[in-house]
C-alpha cells in the first residue's frame, strides 16, 4: 500500500499555473479570457489555488475560499471549495477523490473546522464525507404582480462610499438566516460583478440609515422587446424597505415581464405580494464536510432557553479524530462538547452534516437509515436542531 503523501500545494510558477488554468478551461467550458479574469479574481480575494501533482504534472487543481456561515444566529468559520477539475487523461483513475482528501486534510491543519461546496456530482463528495445539507432557490417573479406605490423612504443608486455601509446591511440580515454565508471580497465579486453582466445598485435609506438595497442587471430576451431582470443581491432590513425596493422593481413593468432571484423557499418578501404571481424553484442542493466534530458543534448556536445533553457516536472514514463518542452540552444557547458519553445518537459523519444545519430532521434521517437513536435522544436533537430550512442566495 502506498502511504507517501500527494503532491499537493499552491502552484509552482507560471507552468503549472498555465496547467491549472487548462484543465479549469476544459472542466467548465470557460474561453481563457474569462478564466484568466476568474483568476485575478481569486488571487485578489486571497482564496488559495491548488494543485495536485502526479507522474509530475499537474492533475487536478482547486479553489479554497475562507468565509463563515451562519447557524442560528453564529457564524461559523467555514471554507467554500470551487473550482474542482481534473485533467481529462486522469479522469477515472481516482485523482479527484485524492484531490480532495489532500485538501480537507490542509483545511483541517489550518484548523478550519467546516467545509461547504455545490456538487456537480455527489458520490465524489460523499465520498469523501460530505453531504446534502441546504437549498438554493431560484424566485421568478411575475413584474406586473408588484403593484406597490410605497415612496416613503428615498431611493438612490450606490456609491462607492456606501459599500461598508451595505456590506454591514447584509450581514444584519444574513446572520438572522440559517446556512446564509459571511461574504468576503470573492464573494461579494460576484454580487457587485457577475458574470458576463453589469449590476447596478440601489439602496433605500431612513432616518437610520440604509435598510436595504438590491444589484440589478437586465437581460434581453431572444424574442421580443421585454427585458429579464436579474437581481444578484435583494436586502431589506424592514417592511417599507422591501415594500419600496418592490415598488422599484414593478415601476420596471413596461421594460420587464419578470425579476429573478435566489434565497429560501419561503423569501419574506413574497408574502407582501397581493397574488401568487411568482414561483420559487429548486435549484441546488449544497453540501457541507464537518472538518472538527467538536469545534464545529460548538461554534454553532442552539436555541436561547434549551438546556440538555446530547450524547453522540461519530465514525469518519478519513479523520480518526472524529471517530467515538462526544458529549454536547447546550445551555441557554451556548454549547461544550466533550469527549465520552454513552452514544445515543449513532451517525456517519456524512448525517451528521444535514442534522447540523437543520436540513433534515432527526426522525427524517432515522427514517432514511443513516442515523439510531432512541425516542429520548430524537426529541433532544429536534430541541437544539430545529430552526427554518437551511439556504443559500450565493454560489462560489
Amino acid at each position: 500500500m502506498d502511504t507517501k503523501a500527494p503532491d499537493f500545494g499552491p502552484p509552482r510558477g507560471e507552468r503549472e499555473l498555465a496547467a491549472a488554468e487548462d484543465i479549469r478551461n476544459q472542466a467548465f467550458a470557460l474561453p481563457p479570457e474569462e478564466s484568466r479574469g476568474w483568476q485575478q479574481k481569486v488571487e485578489a480575494a486571497e482564496a488559495q489555488l491548488r494543485v495536485l501533482r502526479e507522474g509530475g504534472q499537474v492533475a487536478a487543481t482547486i479553489v479554497l475560499i475562507p468565509m463563515g456561515q451562519w447557524f442560528n444566529g453564529r457564524r461559523v468559520p467555514m471554507v467554500g471549495i470551487g473550482g474542482v477539475g481534473v485533467a481529462p487523461a486522469r479522469r477515472g483513475q481516482g485523482t479527484a477523490t485524492r484531490l480532495m482528501q489532500a485538501a480537507l486534510r490542509e483545511l483541517r491543519g489550518q484548523g478550519v473546522p467546516l467545509a461547504s461546496l455545490y456538487p456537480a456530482t455527489q458520490p465524489l463528495y460523499r465520498r469523501v464525507g460530505f453531504e446534502q445539507s441546504g437549498s438554493r432557490f431560484e424566485i421568478r417573479v411575475q413584474v406586473h404582480g408588484l403593484d406597490f406605490q410605497e415612496r416613503s423612504l428615498a431611493l438612490r443608486p450606490v456609491e462607492v462610499s456606501d459599500l461598508p455601509a451595505i456590506r454591514e446591511v447584509y450581514r444584519r440580515y444574513a446572520q438572522r438566516q440559517q446556512g446564509w454565508i459571511d461574504r468576503t471580497a470573492y464573494t461579494w465579486n460576484r454580487v457587485t460583478h457577475p458574470r458576463g453582466e453589469t449590476a447596478y445598485g440601489y439602496l433605500v435609506e431612513g432616518s437610520a440609515g440604509i435598510e436595504g438595497y438590491l444589484y440589478l442587471s437586465r437581460r434581453t430576451q431572444p424574442h421580443g422587446l421585454l427585458q429579464e431582470l436579474s437581481l444578484s443581491d435583494l436586502i431589506a432590513l424592514t417592511p417599507a424597505a422591501g415594500r419600496r425596493l418592490l415598488s422599484f422593481i414593478g415601476d420596471h413593468r413596461s421594460l420587464a415581464r419578470e425579476v429573478v432571484w435566489r434565497g429560501g423557499p419561503a423569501d419574506p418578501l413574497l408574502f407582501l405580494l397581493r397574488e401568487q404571481t411568482y414561483e420559487v424553484k429548486h435549484h441546488f442542493t449544497w453540501m457541507l464536510r464537518m472538518l472538527d466534530v467538536p469545534a464545529v458543534l460548538q461554534a454553532r448556536g442552539y436555541p436561547v432557553g434549551f438546556s440538555g445533553a446530547l450524547h453522540l457516536e461519530v465514525d469518519d472514514d478519513l479523520f480518526p479524530e472524529n471517530r467515538g463518542r462526544f458529549v454536547l452540552e447546550v445551555d441557554n444557547g451556548e454549547a461544550e462538547v466533550r469527549p465520552g458519553g454513552d452514544g445515543d445518537v449513532k451517525l456517519h459523519v456524512r448525517a451528521l452534516a444535514p442534522l447540523y444545519s437543520g436540513f433534515l430532521s432527526p426522525s427524517a434521517l432515522q427514517m432514511a437509515g443513516v442515523l439510531e437513536a432512541d425516542e429520548a435522544a430524537l426529541r433532544t436533537a429536534t430541541e437544539l436542531f430545529a430552526g427554518p430550512p437551511p439556504a443559500m442566495p450565493d454560489m462560489y
